[in-house]
């Protein structure tokens, strides 16, 4: 069996495909590339990546297969000798790319799925949809008669894997937060071709606290650019903790894990619908690319539009339950059904019996956490009396606020220098030998006679405790803050955003209190109590 794929993303759907023929000794899985896409620099690395045996082009099309996958009809898939397979690309037929055949729907160009040669016929168009095939009717009738419904193996993975969702939430460190994503195809009309700062102006306007930003990008940009300019074009965005998901499996991942979604016109987003009921709005500005009556097309149409990144929060509220679910149905059909299906047709074309064990699928990777994490806030406040309601920003791409909190020993001099507030967390353990360490007030003292300009310090202990000291007060406070119960679940603040609280309310008092007292850290839409009293000696001691 030959896997012939053009670009990465096209090599991407057939592995995701490949567990149909899993564990059959009878069958050897060779890959090549298939030369003229001017996105198939990234194809051999992630062969090699996979581990997978590349046969070279030209020696690939000496030879004869039983079998030949391709999830792109473009291309000389026709010198390739053997029965040849087409798997879905993506969920539909929803883009017309100008210049690139004569159909208007990217895929559906009779020129790549008529083969008049024998000895490339294509055997089976597997589709997702039974809509599909009416699209291809009324492109070529003699291409439909040679497809068939089986459904999308990609969905299948998000589907198996929707029970991940902690696990996947956890590992990205999203905790209580709404984790948005971001969702870009390829292209000039793309999100990131038509409004490239959006990520930062997202940056800039959601309070770190409450919202996690993750940006999936279509691995054709990530071919065309690399990832070292990608990463470059986004850098505000990814320095203010915003995560990039990999191209293959991990932007699926990430699907599964968020709580919303923004997106163009890519396809992207109806996994999203048919694997979750969660809100979606459109970025998309228009343009030539979308085909009128097509799946994305629908949901485009039916969901809030987000026309400023300040009124995200509103596009977002807007989303009627339901509604993506409703239209992903137009374009998955036989879902939980299509690997089962597709091993079917597969061993079919191969005159071969299955195994009695088949493969399910594969279940998503965990991803991976955010490769940049702020170190230094803009924080926004609000005293009343003994409540503080607070925001926090990265530092550097917003407006300034009410002061600069910044996590010493993590961000620049630069920044402590200029911080209101500094605070630190615990250093790692040392492996062995000698260790030196601070206690926790010795550091409070230190890092206020270090740094003249800084008004407070907070030494956190764990993530339920930290030390702080003001200065011009003698005393050193404790300050505990109380997970919330919501539902059955624990929640917890980061304890610096408390420290912000507790910095705010200090210097707003006339007097530093000496008595135990209860203030209340509001944080978006959760309220944290927090108990404020004057250190223990043992507290004090605490090394750190």
């Amino acid at each position: 069996m030959l896997l012939a794929a053009r670009s990465a993303v096209a090599l991407y759907r057939l592995l995701d495909a490949a567990p149909a023929l899993s564990g059959d000794d009878r069958i050897t899985r060779l890959f090549t590339l298939v030369p003229g896409s001017d996105f198939g620099i990234d194809v051999l690395s992630a062969i090699e990546t996979v581990g997978g045996r590349l046969v070279p082009w030209s020696e690939a099309c000496s030879r004869s297969y039983d079998l030949v996958l391709a999830a792109s009809p473009k291309g000389d898939l026709r010198l390739l000798r053997g029965r040849h397979v087409l798997l879905p690309h993506g969920a539909g037929y929803n883009k017309s790319i100008p210049g690139e055949g004569s159909q208007p729907a990217s895929g559906l160009d009779p020129t790549f799925l008529i083969r008049d040669d024998d000895t490339a016929p294509l055997a089976l168009h597997a589709v997702a949809h039974p809509e599909h095939i009416t699209r291809i009717a009324a492109a070529d009738q003699r291409a439909a008669d040679r497809a068939k419904v089986v459904g999308d193996p990609t969905l299948e993975r998000l589907l198996a894997s929707r029970s991940l969702r902690d696990r996947y939430r956890a590992a990205l460190g999203t905790g209580p937060r709404k984790l948005l994503a971001l969702v870009s195809t390829w292209g000039p009309e793309s999100l990131l071709r038509q409004s490239p700062d959006l990520p930062a102006r997202l940056a800039a306007r959601l309070s770190h606290d409450e919202c996690q930003l993750a940006l999936i990008v279509h691995p054709n940009e990530q071919s065309l650019l690399g990832t070292y300019e990608l990463t470059e074009r986004l850098a505000p965005a990814l320095d203010a903790g915003m995560l990039l998901a990999s191209p293959h499996e991990e932007w699926a991942s990430l699907l599964i894990a968020a709580d919303a979604l923004v997106t163009d016109h890519g396809s992207a987003a109806l996994y999203y619908c048919a694997a979750e009921d969660r809100p979606v709005v459109s970025a998309y500005q228009g343009g030539v690319e979308l085909i009128p009556g097509s799946p994305m097309d629908g949901l485009l149409r039916r969901i809030p539009r987000l026309s400023s990144a300040d009124l995200v929060e509103e596009a977002l509220d807007a989303y009627r339950p339901g509604t993506g679910r409703e239209v992903a149905r137009t374009a998955f059909a036989q879902q939980g059904r299509a690997l089962n299906l597709l091993r079917s047709e597969l061993y079919a074309l191969l005159g071969l019996t299955p195994p009695a064990l088949g493969s399910p699928p594969r279940l998503l990777p965990t991803p991976r956490p955010a490769g940049r994490v702020p170190t230094a806030f803009d924080v926004d406040t609000d005293v009343a009396e003994h409540q503080v309601r607070i925001a926090r920003r990265p530092s550097g791409i917003g407006t300034p606020g009410h002061h600069l909190a910044v996590e010493h020993g993590s961000a620049s001099e630069r920044l402590a220098r200029s911080a209101g507030l500094l605070y630190r967390r615990p250093l790692p353990a040392p492996a062995g030998g000698p260790a030196l360490s601070w206690t926790a007030e010795a550091w409070l003292r230190h890092a206020l006679s270090e740094y003249p300009g800084c008004r407070s310090a907070a030494a956190i202990l764990s993530s339920d405790l930290f030390l702080f000291r003001t200065r011009g007060c003698a005393r050193t406070y404790a300050v505990r803050v109380e997970p919330r119960r919501e539902g059955g679940r624990i929640v917890r603040t980061d304890p610096a955003a408390v420290a912000s609280a507790v910095h705010t309310w200090l210097l707003a008092c006339s007097a530093a209190p000496a008595a135990p007292t209860r203030l209340s850290c509001v944080i978006g839409r959760r309220t944290f109590d927090v108990a404020l009293r004057p250190a223990t000696l043992e507290e004090a001691a605490e090394p750190f």
